[in-house]
C-alpha cells in the first residue's frame, strides 16, 4: 500500500447518528460512550490517524461508530441488514483511501467494548460485529459491489 498522505477532513455534518440503541432484550446502550472508548482503543493502535485526520477524524471515528453499534443492535432484531450497512460505509471508506483492515480492526474492537457492558443481548451484539469484521477482510474490494 502507498504511504497514506494528511488529508483535511471537515468535521461530521448532515443528520447527526442516534446516541441510544434499544436491544432486543430492551437493554439501552450509549452509543456515544461506547463508541469513544471504541475510537481510544482504536487511536491507541492507529495513531497515524490523528496526524492525517486531526480531531475532525476523531470525531468521524465516534460518528461512525455510533452508526456502526446502532446497526449492529437493530441487526440483531432483523430491522437492518448489517452486512449491507457495513458494506456501504466500506465502500465509502475505501474511495477516501481508509485501508479496509482497519474498518475491520474497528469492528473487532467495538465487540470487545460492548463485551464489558452487562446485559442479556450483549453477546449476540459482539458476535454481529465480530461476523461483519470478517465480511470486510473477506472482499478485496467494496468500490464495486452493486449497493442497489
Amino acid at each position: 500500500m502507498s504511504e497514506r498522505r494528511a488529508r483535511r477532513v471537515s468535521p461530521p455534518s448532515g443528520r447527526p447518528p442516534p446516541t441510544t440503541v434499544a436491544l432486543p432484550d430492551s437493554t439501552e446502550l450509549d452509543l456515544v460512550s461506547l463508541s469513544q472508548e471504541i475510537c481510544r482503543r482504536y487511536l491507541a493502535e492507529y495513531p497515524d490517524e490523528v496526524g492525517r485526520y486531526g480531531a475532525p477524524g476523531t470525531a468521524w471515528c465516534v460518528h461512525d461508530n455510533q452508526h456502526i453499534l446502532s446497526w449492529a443492535a437493530l441487526s440483531l432484531a432483523w430491522f437492518v441488514d448489517l452486512e449491507k450497512e457495513i458494506a456501504w460505509l466500506a465502500r465509502v471508506l475505501e474511495a477516501r483511501d481508509f485501508p479496509l483492515e482497519r474498518l475491520s480492526r474497528d469492528l473487532e474492537i467495538a465487540a470487545e467494548v460492548v463485551e464489558h457492558e452487562d446485559g442479556g443481548q450483549i453477546a449476540p451484539l459482539a458476535a454481529a460485529l465480530r461476523s461483519a469484521a470478517r465480511f470486510v477482510v473477506s472482499k478485496p474490494s467494496f468500490l464495486d459491489v452493486d449497493m442497489g
